[in-house]
């Protein structure tokens, strides 16, 4: 489907978007209108957006089907187009990415080093509604998944959900920090904390496992072990810093006791990457007693997590994270900059590079582990 983006003049935007009506089902280019700002949002035409697996698991296995119509994507960069009454901080052409991770600056959580979660967010993800979406297709009103949407050509944000970024910054590489990389690599530097000389485990080869293993080199691990069923992915490990690869249907026991004979006791640091409660008790259970550190990343809602209570007496330590454990608003234009001083890898996940016409393409490669980031632009470049 061919569309074309049209201004009319109460300030609506007609451009296309991909919308899934349903869960477990294939997405359909859709030609949607997107309301002008209101009062402290900014429009954005969003230039580039790459496929996570979060999109994947809401569309096809998450419980919550009140998601439904909804337009997908959390994982992008673009400019901003416009803004509404009260808008002071961005103005039209400003280089920007969309947080589903928002950042009010005012409330107790915001205000406190300790977390990045935003009390005001919070509120609005708990209502469940379509009051903050602006976008509507065949007179209905789409959610905007994770108040986010990003599949649409243009989408409208509150003010406090936005980062402004470096001008220089090519947006189809730094749509990448709109999720995967930040969680992956804050994890390891911002939740575990992970020290100069220390040994790491990763589970999952997942472009936000791969960006833990980036997080630990840079952290100055001395060690990374990367785990995963996917020996393609170890090369692309090595990449990011990856010293030892274990594939555990290599092994006739748990992969936690071959990572404690690996280590001698076990791995100082565990990052959990995929979001399976197995592989998260794995991931603690491979940390040494006394000070191992194990973090949660991956996510799921489907079934609970559990340990025998010995494993936590013993000195380690669970915890988990989202996001990385950056503020939003602060975070991302300190990890562009990393970017652009080469500090911080993004070309290196891009295995495809499709239009927004190629989604259900690019869904199935992730599906099938045959890509990491497909960067999706809304028309040829």
């Amino acid at each position: 489907m061919t569309t074309s983006v049209v201004l009319s003049r109460s300030g609506v935007i007609k451009c296309k978007a991909a919308v899934a009506w349903e869960s477990s089902k294939p997405l359909v280019i859709e030609e949607v209108e997107v309301a002008p700002p209101q009062a402290n949002e900014v429009r954005i035409k969003i230039v580039a957006t790459s496929l996570c697996h979060s999109d994947l698991y809401f569309l096809y296995e998450s419980l919550d089907k009140s998601l439904f119509p909804t337009v997908f994507g959390h994982e992008a960069a673009g400019i901003v187009e416009s803004v509404g009454p009260g808008v002071t901080e961005f103005q039209p052409g400003d280089k920007v990415v969309p947080l589903f991770l928002p950042q009010c600056g005012e409330c107790r959580f915001c205000k406190s080093p300790k977390t990045n979660r935003c009390e005001v967010a919070m509120k609005r993800h708990g209502q469940k509604s379509t009051e903050h979406c602006r976008l509507t297709c065949k007179g209905k009103k789409l959610q905007q998944f994770m108040e986010t949407g990003t599949f649409s050509e243009y989408i409208v944000m509150n003010q406090m959900a936005v980062a402004k970024i470096d001008p220089a910054a090519p947006l189809d590489k730094v749509c990448l920090l709109g999720c995967g990389v930040c969680t992956g690599y804050g994890a390891a530097v911002n939740t575990a904390k992970v020290e100069p000389g220390s040994t790491c485990a990763v589970f999952g080869l997942g472009a936000v496992g791969l960006a833990a293993v980036m997080g630990c080199k840079a952290a100055g691990a001395k060690r990374i072990i990367a785990v995963d069923i996917n020996p393609d992915k170890f090369e692309k490990a090595k990449v990011f810093g990856a010293t030892d690869f274990v594939n555990p249907k290599d092994h006739n026991k748990p992969i936690s006791q071959v990572l404690m004979e690996m280590t001698g006791g076990g791995v100082d640091y565990s990052l959990e990457c995929i979001g399976n409660v197995e592989c998260m008790r794995s991931a603690l259970e491979s940390c040494v007693p006394g000070w191992g550190v194990s973090v949660i990343v991956g996510w799921t809602d489907l079934h609970d997590v559990a340990t025998r209570p010995i494993n936590l007496m013993l000195g380690r330590t669970w915890t988990g994270c989202l996001f990385g454990g950056f503020k939003g608003k602060d975070g991302i234009p300190g990890m562009v900059k990393a970017y652009l001083d080469k500090k911080v890898k993004l070309d290196e996940f891009i295995t495809h590079n499709m239009t927004l016409d190629q989604v259900n393409d690019a869904i199935e490669l992730l599906k099938k582990g045959k890509s990491i980031r497909t960067v999706m632009r809304f028309s040829p470049q």
